[in-house]
C-alpha cells in the first residue's frame, strides 16, 4: 500500500476511506444486532430471536417453559454489542482527528520526499534487480528447505 500510494495526500485519502468503510460496516452490524437480539433494555416489538436465542429483559434473561439456552451466549452477544458500541464511538472520535489531517498541506517538494522513502520501504518487487537477488537467495544451497 506505500508503493502504490506514495505520497502524504493518497496516504490521507486511503486511510479516510478505509476508515469510513469500517464504520460503516461496524455500525451496520451493531444496529442488525440490536435489532435481532435487542440491546440490553428490552427487545424491540416485533422481533423473534433466532431459534436457540433468548429474550433479555430488564429481569435478566427469560426462555420459554422447557427451553433450554446458555445463559453465557446471552452474556456474550451482549458484551460483544456493548463492545461494538465503543469500537463506533472510537472510530467517530479518530473521524474527527481525520479530519484534521486534511487541513494539512505540504508543497510539492515534500510530497517527492514522501515518493522517495516510499520506494524504499517498499520496493518494486518486478524491479529487475529485485527479481535476480530473491533468483539468488532461493538457489543458494545453506538455506533451510521450507518443506
Amino acid at each position: 500500500m506505500i508503493r502504490e500510494h506514495a505520497t502524504l495526500r493518497q496516504q490521507q485519502e486511503l486511510n479516510w476511506a478505509a476508515l469510513q468503510a469500517f464504520r460503516t460496516l461496524a455500525g451496520r452490524v451493531l444496529e442488525e444486532l440490536q435489532k435481532e437480539h435487542g440491546d440490553g433494555e428490552g427487545e424491540p416489538s416485533g422481533a423473534t430471536p433466532p431459534p436457540g436465542a433468548q429474550a433479555s429483559g430488564p429481569s435478566g434473561p427469560t426462555t420459554a417453559p422447557g427451553a433450554t439456552t446458555d445463559p453465557g451466549d446471552t452474556d456474550s452477544l451482549q458484551q460483544a454489542i456493548g463492545d461494538l458500541e465503543n469500537i463506533n464511538a472510537h472510530l467517530f472520535s479518530i473521524e474527527a482527528l481525520m479530519e484534521r489531517i486534511f487541513d494539512v498541506r505540504v508543497p510539492e517538494e515534500v510530497e517527492q520526499k514522501f515518493r522517495e522513502v516510499a520506494g524504499e520501504l517498499a520496493p518494486d518487487p518486478l524491479n529487475a534487480d529485485r527479481l535476480r537477488l530473491n533468483r539468488l537467495l532461493h538457489q543458494t544451497p545453506d538455506l533451510p528447505d521450507r518443506g
